[in-house]
């Protein structure tokens, strides 16, 4: 075939492509009045959990990879989801943090989103209808739990109702060359997750913490000698160069983000729960709290502690587990451990993210 032929080929197979994704969009619209009628979220994350395991599976046998099928879907999800009501999602801000990145990587670009400068903005934001839903970092996988994240929920009544695991790259940029650098503004927690980096190649100059990157990139570029260690788009934004590029420690570093909105996710078959839990101030009351678990055999895959605040040396258990809190068994084992302990509370339950590495 010539060029031209191929082209004439593709013109014909994307005006297609066009008619079946209006042909969606009027059905999506019909779901989304179904579902205002019944009071139902027009967001359904197990619903997203299907469409994206659907796809993949569809298009296995094809050039295009699950991640770029995944990017594709996405996009019309999130221009769906748009015209059903649009959406505003908080997050923690300003633009090109992390968060924001994060952010748009689960809900697309057709949806509002509003930075808020703390986690607790976040919460609040959703909790006073401001916002539709939250995104809040809650770990990574070098630095560990994000504690604050973890005390929003001791007071809010927010559920958890999805998650995403996002790879995390720190580059370093500033507008002098790395000779001339004198400090480094970042989050605390990037300089940990670069700490050997910034020992070996900047092992004088001074670090100072900000409360994100895109601040430490906006600072950046006021100060003379001065560098940020953010994304690439701050460094777009804020006209920077990228004078080092990937620099975290670990490869295969990775933040996971916790969305937050009113309602429980509904059952996909590959699910988590979060539950937060005071035990009571007994020898062998965390033995005894973590009982059901193995009677149930359930796969608890996190647990974190916190202090409580409210007196010395009484804590919470932040416990994540496989499983939907809707399944007979899970319930099961809710009850009982809520006999052994002073007080548990279910955050949500969620469909399980993973991170596939593979092209398909």
């Amino acid at each position: 075939m010539t060029l031209e032929e191929l082209r004439s080929k593709i013109d014909q197979l994307d005006e297609k492509i066009i008619r079946l994704l209006n042909d969606r969009t009027d059905i999506a619209l019909k779901i989304g009045e179904l579902k205002k009628q019944k009071g139902s979220a027009i967001y359904a994350p197990d619903r997203e959990s299907e469409v994206y395991s659907k796809i993949v599976k569809m298009g296995a046998t094809g050039p295009l990879s699950s991640e770029a099928l995944k990017a594709v879907y996405r996009e019309i999800m999130s221009a769906s989801l748009d015209l059903e009501r649009p959406l505003t999602i908080a997050y923690l801000g300003p633009e090109a943090t992390f968060t924001h990145l994060a952010s748009i990587s689960k809900f697309g670009a057709s949806v509002q989103y509003r930075p808020c400068q703390n986690i607790g903005d976040v919460f609040l934001e959703v909790e006073k209808g401001n916002a539709d839903y939250g995104v809040i970092p809650i770990e990574n996988s070098t630095e560990g739990a994000v504690n604050y994240t973890l005390d929003m929920f001791i007071e809010s009544d927010l559920k958890i109702c999805s998650e995403i695991v996002f790879d995390i790259e720190h580059h370093l940029m500033s507008s002098h060359e790395m000779k001339d650098i004198k400090r480094v503004y970042s989050n605390p927690q990037v300089f940990g997750q670069c700490r050997v980096w910034l020992e070996t190649h900047l092992p004088r100059v001074e670090l100072i913490d900000m409360m994100s990157t895109t601040q430490a990139a906006q600072r950046a570029a006021q100060e003379s000698g001065s560098a940020a260690i953010a994304s690439k788009l701050a460094a777009t934004l804020y006209n920077l160069q990228v004078l080092a590029s990937r620099i975290q420690d670990i490869s295969g570093n990775q933040t996971r983000f916790l969305v937050v909105g009113r309602t429980i996710s509904g059952k996909t078959g590959s699910d988590k729960t979060s539950i937060m839990v005071s035990i009571k101030d007994k020898m062998g009351a965390l033995y005894k709290m973590l009982g059901p678990i193995q009677k149930y055999k359930m796969n608890m895959t996190k647990i974190e502690s916190r202090p409580s605040k409210k007196k010395a040396w009484d804590y919470y258990f932040f416990i994540d587990f496989e499983g939907h809190v809707g399944d007979p068994k899970v319930k099961r084992m809710l009850r009982e451990m809520e006999k052994t302990v002073r007080f548990l509370k279910v955050l949500g339950s969620y469909p399980c993210q993973q991170k596939n590495s593979d092209s398909h």
